[in-house]
């Protein structure tokens, strides 16, 4: 395959969207329609999926990364790689096994909206995104079309696994699961997936450097709580074994709080050294 590479910019900022603005627009006023609609509906075979990836110096991990999205390719998912601005070889080793891999401004929430933006993520049913250190559940996608097939939900995330050796970690996943579920927030290491049509209507990601995810759940559970699936995708513990299971708790809860308590988001990336 040869290599395909495009140049997107941050695009469009987002500040924090209200729930007006949302049940404003057109897309937003169907999505709320939808929720009013009575009972589930059949899963429909014909459902389009992009998994979109946003990618920074994963060289020695992402050719296996995404050969393990390959199955999801074959049933006819879209791979799409959003590097952000990678100083190895990331963009080259990505090309042969991604539908698109494209270049934006670094930050997890820019390169997610400009995978979103695509033309290749254009026409498809939903979007769903995956950090590359996190490992889908084999049936991901049969999961997630099932879960959206009910027209009132229209977001949501997967259960988490913590892969590691740290004893505590099992039990930080499962706080993890427990804590979302009672907040309808999500977080990134959950795999949020969104019905294309309501990812349009909260406008995408807040271009912001941290707490895109938190944010984002947000303003989307305004429109309908998360589907919580409970198929587990397996996220790489590497982050909490590195810095220290307690230090990193302590770090995330400090930043939450910081951050319901208004600190503005690029504040708080300063004081987080993992931020991409």
């Amino acid at each position: 395959m040869r290599l395909s590479v495009a140049v997107r910019g941050s695009g469009r900022g987002l500040s924090r969207h209200s729930v007006r603005h949302v049940k404003r627009t057109r897309a937003g006023r169907a999505v709320v329609q939808s929720r009013r609609a009575a009972g589930a509906v059949a899963i429909r075979v014909d459902m389009r999926l992009a998994i979109i990836v946003p990618v920074l110096n994963e060289a020695p991990t992402i050719e296996s990364v995404l050969a393990r999205l390959a199955p999801f390719r074959q049933r006819g998912a879209r791979v799409i790689v959003v590097d952000g601005g990678s100083t190895d070889a990331t963009v080259v080793r990505a090309a042969p096994q991604a539908d698109r891999v494209l270049v934006a401004a670094r930050g997890r929430a820019r390169q997610m909206n400009a995978g979103a933006r695509e033309e290749l993520a254009q026409g498809v049913d939903v979007l769903l995104f995956l950090h590359a250190d996190t490992v889908l559940p084999p049936e991901a996608d049969r999961a997630v079309f099932k879960a959206v097939s009910n027209i009132p939900r229209c977001w949501g995330r997967f259960d988490v696994q913590i892969d590691g050796s740290h004893r505590w970690l099992p039990w930080i996943a499962r706080l993890m699961n427990w804590r979302s579920r009672a907040s309808g927030i999500c977080t990134g290491d959950q795999a949020i997936f969104v019905n294309r049509g309501a990812f349009t209507a909260l406008e995408g990601f807040a271009d912001i450097p941290l707490m895109e995810d938190i944010e984002f759940s947000r303003r989307a559970r305004t429109l309908c709580p998360p589907i919580a699936l409970t198929e587990r995708v397996i996220t790489s513990g590497r982050r909490w074994e590195r810095n220290g299971v307690w230090r990193t708790i302590v770090l995330m809860w400090r930043l939450r709080l910081a951050y319901f308590f208004g600190a503005d988001p690029h504040d708080l990336a300063r004081r987080y050294r993992d931020v991409r």
